[in-house]
């Protein structure tokens, strides 16, 4: 990765954790100082204090730490320190049970408001996306033996319209969830209309592996193997490979388009090989050695090279979701629940084994795509924190002590109860919360330092 593409990808993932976490918290804050709780401190990041301002009103001291991966609001609680008698009324742990989820619950819920205003914003501004055209099907693959074609058009997926591709592909990983026939209504490169029913029994819900098995593949128009741009020492600039240069043939078998050419690459890591190329109006054989990087846990070929892409060949292909205010709202709405239901059932799935690990991603993938999505304009990088948002909703929601939902837990067993729960109990919690917690980020931090080396 360049430096500055470093340097913006840093610059975003900061911008975005920040937000969100400060209206994570703000949510606590807000409900607490509305209950009447209350609030000693309110910071976002954790460790030493950067810059800090104490309300001369309320007594709140507002801060802003160093280490920026997280946030937390202290309120006034007997079992973290002495109580003037007079504001023992104003402790959180003397509040009612009622009040105590109201406020733990208040901070994932304003990440799901967040999470409705960013795509409400995303659909006002437009969002652009990749019509849901069907590429190749391959033979053998429920696709193939639903009828479904190349260059089909997925008009609706059970009845919900699929104006871009990531609908229509979200549509569908929901329906092999449910290990249901997926009904589609698809319009052919003739103009008419048909319906088809996509059988996805036994097919995985796993996204590395689903769109694959199912045989649904978006549409990429025939390009041109003419090589756009030449990584630095790369194996293509080793062997002598410019930008402007039109593969003719690779390995002794003939190209005619740049996914030919990705193929034969993917397929042969560590080859000693030639290619032959048109410069200049005249062909020219180069040796070359296939380079090889780790992608899902499989070894590919790699050179280095990069398509020269004529932007005009993808304009009619292109789709874009904009609506006026109202609409945006009910479709932000419709979308954060999809995306909170989708995200809930893949945690799910991971748990019982039937997703991989591998989907987690942490801090470092986190913020290449924080990056990419801020160059990309508002409605990308919208999208992005949208989607982290309700992330950190789902995650913080799980009843695992340390977390959000882990209090919530105890709260409810309290309820059930009619007391709480022992201080023994709630630390060995609160201990076996964080072993799982590291568990988790460790996790995360292998698949983001995988995903690196590959």
């Amino acid at each position: 990765m360049a430096f500055t593409q470093i340097l913006i990808s840093v610059a975003a993932f900061a911008v975005a954790i920040g937000v969100l976490v400060a209206f994570h918290e703000f949510g606590h804050f807000w409900l607490a100082r509305r209950l009447g709780v209350k609030v000693l401190r309110y910071s976002i990041g954790f460790g030493k204090p950067l810059w800090g301002w104490t309300s001369r009103k309320s007594g709140t001291e507002y801060v802003i730490s160093a280490l920026p991966l997280g946030g937390y609001v202290k309120m006034l609680d007997e079992r973290e320190g002495e109580v003037d008698p007079a504001e023992r009324h104003l402790a959180f742990n003397t509040q009612p049970v009622w009040k105590r989820i109201a406020i733990v619950a208040a901070g994932p819920g304003f990440n799901f408001v967040f999470a409705v205003a960013a795509y409400w914003l995303v659909f006002m501004v437009g969002i652009v996306g990749m019509k849901p055209i069907v590429g190749q099907v391959a033979q053998g693959t429920p696709a193939f033996q639903a009828g479904l074609q190349r260059g089909d058009l997925i008009v609706s997926v059970d009845g919900h319209a699929a104006p871009t591709w990531d609908v229509a592909r979200t549509d569908l990983l929901e329906a092999a969830l449910d290990h249901h026939r997926a009904r589609l209504v698809v319009r052919g490169t003739n103009g008419q209309q048909r319906r088809v029913s996509l059988d996805l029994h036994g097919i995985s819900s796993d996204p590395q592996k689903f769109y694959t098995q199912a045989g649904v593949t978006l549409y990429q128009p025939q390009i041109k193997p003419v090589i756009g741009r030449v990584e630095p020492d790369s194996p293509a600039q080793r062997a002598g490979l410019r930008s402007g240069d039109q593969v003719m043939a690779i390995g002794g078998r003939a190209i005619q388009d740049w996914s030919a050419l990705v193929k034969w690459v993917r397929a042969h890591p560590g080859d000693q090989t030639r290619v032959t190329v048109r410069r200049d109006g005249q062909r020219k054989t180069l040796p070359l050695t296939v380079g090889h990087v780790r992608s899902a846990g499989n070894t590919i070929g790699h050179i280095g090279a990069g398509v020269d892409v004529n932007r005009d060949l993808w304009q009619h292909l292109r789709a874009q979701q904009r609506y006026g205010p109202g609409h945006a709202l009910t479709a932000g709405a419709g979308r954060t629940w999809q995306m909170t239901a989708l995200t809930a059932r893949m945690l799910w799935q991971m748990v019982v084994g039937r997703v991989s690990w591998r989907n987690i991603s942490g801090p470092i993938d986190i913020a290449q795509y924080a990056g990419y999505t801020a160059q990309l304009g508002v409605s990308p990088f919208f999208s992005f924190l949208a989607i982290v948002s309700i992330s950190l909703g789902v995650l913080n929601l799980l009843p695992v002590p340390v977390l959000d939902g882990g209090h919530l837990l105890y709260y409810a067993a309290e309820l059930i109860k009619g007391s709480p729960l022992s201080e023994r109990t709630q630390t060995i919690g609160q201990h076996i919360g964080l072993v799982l917690l590291i568990m988790l980020m460790s996790l995360a931090f292998y698949n983001d330092i995988a995903r690196l080396v590959g």
